[in-house]
């Protein structure tokens, strides 16, 4: 690929990644990214010296891509414990991994929400996913996360209880009508390896890619919106606010919508699933009793989870103050005002907590996030466009080639990366 050059439109996770695979083969490489910044829907801001992500996010560490294409000790990862607290009015019982959190074992045990069938049947099904790849796993029959729960002979309790507001805050889809691959595949990776959050937020994971690519050569360009991309048979033409590049190759890389607008490729799903999440303060010492874990809503989705980041991450809040996130899910959610929502999180963590008022929890930020990830009903996946659906020498990397995860996103940017490096040395 020696004198190839080749834009990326897009420095989101799998651009980058396609950038730095490029470059490390040999192309001249130009990002085009329309923000200031990298990281498309992974980005992290600070305010009054806490640290707030864009929507609550983790890494999962043992995603193929993820240990492929990150120096995990590098991103410097504080670990959530594995599990949840499952919430209710004055009730909170641990359920976690007795494989990985063997501390936990008599109080998950001892779990009242969950019933001792489920409990086998969920180490059965621990075995049966371990004997599959990500291939197989989406190549599989599919049904929704509901029915194939159901299939197992999982109670409806713990269906309502534990996996929706645990594996429906994973999808966004509390009705648990999503695809049972992402649960398989999750599942799996929850079995294994860590969810995580860098020291510094979740922007420092593409801050690192793009350090990367620069180190193999690519130049990042900031600030700078693609108009339009035009491409056949012998190159493309990249056509921004300040000029025209020409290319051997593209690699769109942008989110659904703007990649089908520059593309025109009709089977980029552009149907979202979207939340709303808030970061709020308490003062040190506020008596939360959850430890590392995420604490799941067991009745409702407002909200649907509430995280003690600043327990898992102490460097996301400065000193005397813990930081707390709470996602909402659903569409009513989006039509709720901030103060709406504040308060259905606080009247929420009075009812766990009967014996504690929270008149110092105190709203820092809200995000409404329209398109999250795009959605993934039962079947989605054989309809998902390939990297090479674009024409001419157009190419597309982004989770929706794959599925919407960060392992996705950053398999989707290598098999771009590699689909242009074949089809130029052909």
């Amino acid at each position: 690929m020696d004198d190839s050059h080749i834009a990326v439109v897009g420095a989101g996770l799998a651009g980058l990644v396609a950038a730095r695979h490029l470059a490390a083969a040999g192309a001249d490489v130009t990002v085009v990214e329309r923000r200031d910044g990298v990281g498309g829907r992974v980005r992290t801001r600070t305010k009054d010296g806490f640290t707030l992500d864009r929507g609550f996010q983790v890494l999962i560490t043992d995603y193929p891509a993820v240990r492929r294409e990150l120096d995990l000790d590098a991103l410097d990862l504080r670990r959530f414990t594995p599990g949840a607290t499952i919430c209710r009015p004055s009730r909170r019982a641990v359920l976690s991994d007795p494989f990985r959190d063997i501390g936990s074992l008599f109080e998950s045990v001892r779990n009242p929400e969950v019933t001792t069938s489920d409990k086998l049947r969920t180490l059965a099904l621990r075995q049966d996913v371990s004997t599959r790849d990500e291939e197989g796993i989406f190549a599989s029959a599919d049904r929704s996360i509901r029915s194939y729960l159901r299939d197992w002979g999982f109670s409806e309790d713990y269906i309502e209880h534990f996996v929706a507001p645990f594996y429906g805050g994973i999808t966004l889809d509390r009705s648990l009508s999503s695809s049972k691959r992402v649960f398989e595949y999750t599942f799996k990776m929850l079995s294994t390896g860590s969810t995580a959050v860098p020291a510094a937020g979740m922007q420092a994971v593409p801050e690192q890619l793009a350090d990367a690519a620069r180190d193999e050569g690519a130049t990042v360009r900031l600030g700078e919106r693609v108009e339009s991309v035009e491409s056949d048979g012998d190159g493309a033409v990249v056509t921004t606010g300040r000029e025209s590049l020409e290319a051997d190759a593209v690699v769109v890389a942008t989110d659904p919508k703007e990649a089908r607008r520059l593309t025109g490729v009709g089977s980029i799903p552009t149907e979202a699933h979207g939340c709303v999440t808030q970061y709020y303060t308490l003062p040190s010492g506020s008596g939360l009793d959850a430890g590392k874990r995420i604490m799941l809503n067991a009745p409702s989705p407002d909200p649907n989870t509430v995280v003690p980041l600043s327990t898992v991450a102490p460097e996301y809040a400065p000193p005397g103050a813990e930081l707390l996130n709470a996602t909402f899910l659903g569409a009513a959610a989006q039509d709720n005002s901030e103060e709406e929502l504040f308060e259905k999180t606080r009247r929420t963590l009075e009812a766990w907590y009967p014996d504690r008022y929270f008149e110092d929890l105190e709203l820092l930020h809200t995000d409404y996030i329209s398109f999250a990830q795009f959605a993934q009903p039962p079947g989605v996946h054989e309809s998902l466009p390939d990297a090479r659906d674009a024409p001419g020498r157009a190419y597309l990397a982004g989770d929706y080639t794959a599925w919407s995860s960060i392992q996705g996103a950053m398999r989707s940017g290598k098999e771009a990366a590699d689909a242009v490096r074949d089809d130029l040395s052909s």
